[in-house]
């Protein structure tokens, strides 16, 4: 199945060009020391790798990339991260039926549902693709394969397939850390009592703790497996592994972080810290357009800027220039309070009676909903669909809508010069400090 077609190839072909005539990679020698590592699966290889070849990959001098079937993809070799696991697990438990598949026929066979490894709608694992029960498999022996790939790196960067890395940034990140010390650097989740570091948003291990992790596991393998057949997500087993080896996650939120930058609420505040302050290293859930117009953004800015990408950069420059008046088949994720009917619903509250004429007409047409944004005046953005207003108070880009698809026609709304506004005054909420770190 070709990788990309039509609009998409044409971008592809641009980007890549703008990267490769245009584009000029970091050298300082401590990029030597880091090892990226991406994980992917046959599933969803084909479609999702190529990308990184012209962004991820392009500047990183050390990177290995894991999977669950060894193959080469347009010249770049993909090792199988499962192949030394014990032959009575591959063999006989369910999770690796599809890999029994693979081994076997290859490809072919393989159903929609084996070959779309999505999210479920909640942003978590879908427990009900094989190619998301396989995976969790993978995490801990690709942590060993790593450290004996490269045993004398200093630390080891793990990625998924719609992760987008800053690779720059990251560089500058980890030069604030001590890599003789044992950190496991990511952005924070918990399923149940365990904090791990969600393997979508990326995350960093040193070597001192990569080797910590390594040979608990070695010595603990068949408690661990045990974990990992029950369990469902294989980020958290690794996360409790590092803790049981007496490795905590260092919370690296807002530099790592779970979304893309179209989607992201740039002045979100979490663990005391505002996002829009800080420079951002990673992003999730990126697809393969978006992850090259924003490469293209990457080295525009850092042919022309000295210092990191700021959260606030993104939203400035990459952000406020796609903004407009409005936007057909566009979902700006608008959702503060929704008018529909005769009532306004505030999200994660009751609803309540609309006040006002402006109100109750807000969800008759898209220009009744623009002029109930424009009478409040802390309202940034809006949308309309099926008879529903949705306003918000901050900027999102959003994303496309497939109406040809039976999706709801959604359209979309922005008031341009108050977003400019409400970005002078977050300015206003920064001090000096950019990186977190112990």
């Amino acid at each position: 199945m070709p990788f990309m077609l039509g609009r998409l190839g044409r971008l592809v072909v641009f980007c890549s060009a703008v990267l490769s005539s245009q584009g000029r990679c970091p050298e300082p020698d401590f990029a030597n020391d880091v090892l990226v590592v991406l994980r992917t699966g046959a599933t969803e290889a084909l479609e999702k790798l190529p990308v990184h070849f012209n962004t991820t990959l392009r500047c990183a001098p050390n990177y290995v990339i894991y999977s669950d079937l060894e193959e080469d993809i347009q010249g770049y070799h993909i090792y199988d991260v499962l192949d030394e696991v014990e032959d009575g697990t591959k063999n006989n438990i369910e999770d690796f039926e599809i890999y029994r598949h693979l081994h076997e026929q290859g490809r072919q066979g393989l159903d929609e549902e084996a070959l779309s490894r999505i999210s479920a709608p909640n942003g978590a694992g879908n427990t009900d693709n094989p190619g998301w029960r396989l995976d969790k498999w993978k995490f801990l022996p690709m942590v060993s394969k790593a450290l004996n790939h490269d045993p004398d790196a200093k630390w080891f960067v793990f990625l998924e397939p719609d992760t987008y890395i800053i690779w720059s940034n990251l560089l500058e990140y980890l030069t604030h850390l001590d890599a003789s010390k044992p950190y496991y650097l990511g952005r924070h989740m918990y399923i149940g009592d365990t904090i791990f570091g969600y393997g979508g948003a990326g995350f960093a291990i040193s070597n001192p703790a990569m080797r910590m992790v390594t040979q608990h596991w070695t010595d603990h393998m068949i408690e661990y497996n045990d974990l990992i057949e029950v369990h469902w997500a294989g980020d958290c087993v690794l996360g409790k592994t590092l803790m049981d080896a007496g490795v905590p996650l260092t919370y690296a939120w807002p530099h790592f972080q779970d979304m893309r930058p179209s989607t992201f609420d740039h002045a979100t505040w979490k663990t005391h810290r505002v996002a829009w302050c800080f420079p951002a290293v990673t992003y999730h859930h990126v697809p393969a357009e978006e992850a090259l117009t924003f490469a293209a953004f990457e080295n525009n800015w850092f042919r022309e800027h000295n210092g990191p990408i700021r959260h606030r950069d993104v939203f400035r420059h990459y952000i406020l220039p796609q903004l407009r008046n409005e936007k057909e088949n566009w979902d700006n994720l608008a959702n503060d309070v929704v008018y529909v009917g005769d009532t306004k619903i505030p999200n994660g509250k009751d609803p309540r009676k609309m006040k006002g004429q402006i109100e109750r007409d807000a969800p008759k047409s898209f220009e009744s909903c623009r002029a109930l944004c424009q009478s409040q005046k802390s309202c940034l953005q809006f949308k309309y669909t099926d008879g529903k207003c949705f306003v918000s108070k901050y900027a999102l880009l959003g994303q496309k809508t497939a109406a040809e698809s039976g999706e709801l026609e959604v359209k979309s709304g922005w008031m341009f010069e108050r977003a400019k506004t409400w970005a002078d005054k977050m300015d206003r909420t920064c001090g000096h400090k950019l990186w977190f770190a112990p």
